[in-house]
């Protein structure tokens, strides 16, 4: 009798969960609808979740179709290997098409993600690895559901919302509330998106790219670097409604976990150009964590971007913290 091994092979797929009935918010508001994820890997590899910032979803792989958000990062023999992993990633609700504001925390997307696994019949997962938004709502996870998860890597993301980043939410905002108020929604879309893109990258960046240069001929006329803004903004018109935006960005400044309360094994990642989320914070955070297995503070020219742009530093974290995972899966088959 001989044994062979045949690897598992990856595959994904679309998964959508309802949101039971009888479902409310930390804040009391009754909550209804789908979670749209997606699931890609052996059926039977160790579960790793994803997740990104407030703009991210569920596509963080490359598909036929389109590029995923996080797509150099995922992917057989990427740092986060779907030959080896079961990558899981999440819509972050409220869903596009909800037509209204909702007070929602990170708490309760990590209830949503656990309404997930447990669709999938997940009781824990191995890892989760989350950037910006992402890793805030891992935090949230790992202090509501320390038996669910083994391993937490968290990269631009700390315990609390950082007043200053707080500041600049509270301005988009309003430009937000302003567009609904006077029926100019995409336009307050656009330009909510350009004061946020200032806050993403660093001054050491626009700096770069945008020093010097000739003036704009009259007053109130773009710079160069405005006309860099307009294009982002303009991109994102129709990327999001401003009501969901509104909820996402309350829902960063609402996030606190308690890192004594944080028991799975915890990976941060921090970069020294970032505006919103400063080391400080995420230091704290480390001497503050029960299970802390690496701190990396890494210089960047691209702030809070950082975790897009940044592969090296990115890639080396991840391979480091998923290297002990479980080897692919296979199947015995005798002869």
């Amino acid at each position: 009798m001989t044994n062979t091994i045949t690897p598992c092979t990856p595959r994904s797929r679309d998964i959508t969960v309802a949101i039971p009935d009888g479902f409310t918010l930390s804040s009391g508001q009754p909550f209804a609808g789908d979670v749209r994820a997606l699931l890609v890997g052996p059926d039977h590899g160790p579960v790793v979740v994803v997740g990104g910032g407030i703009s991210a979803g569920h596509a963080a792989a490359d598909t036929a179709s389109s590029p995923g958000w996080w797509g150099w990062a995922i992917g057989d023999g990427a740092p986060i290997d779907t030959s080896r992993v079961r990558l899981l990633a999440l819509d972050w609700a409220p869903e596009t098409t909800r037509d209204e504001i909702v007070t929602i925390t990170t708490a309760d997307q990590a209830r949503l993600l656990a309404l997930v696994l447990d669709h999938l019949r997940v009781t824990s997962i191995a890892a989760y690895v989350g950037a910006s938004y992402g890793g805030c709502v891992g935090l949230a996870f790992a202090e509501i559901h320390p038996e669910r998860i083994a391993q937490l890597v968290v990269i631009s993301a700390a315990h609390r919302a950082h007043p200053a980043a707080t500041a600049w939410r509270g301005v988009q905002r309003r430009l937000l509330a302003l567009g609904l108020e006077t029926g100019r929604e995409a336009d307050a879309v656009a330009l909510a998106r350009q004061l946020a893109m200032t806050t993403y990258r660093s001054a050491e960046e626009f700096d770069v790219r945008f020093s010097g240069g000739p003036s704009p001929a009259e007053a109130g006329s773009p710079y160069r670097v405005c006309d860099y803004l307009i294009a982002r903004g303009d991109a994102y018109r129709s990327h999001t409604t401003a009501r969901r935006w509104i909820s996402l960005s309350d829902s960063l400044d609402r996030h606190q976990v308690s890192p004594e309360r944080i028991l799975a094994r915890l990976s941060l990642v921090g970069f020294t150009s970032d505006q919103l989320v400063p080391l400080a914070d995420i230091r704290e955070l480390a001497n503050r964590a029960p299970n802390l297995d690496r701190l990396i503070e890494a210089p960047s020219l691209y702030g809070h971007d950082a975790f897009l742009t940044e592969r090296t530093v990115v890639s080396n974290v991840l391979r480091s913290a998923l290297s002990s995972l479980p080897a692919p899966c296979s199947q015995e088959i005798a002869a």
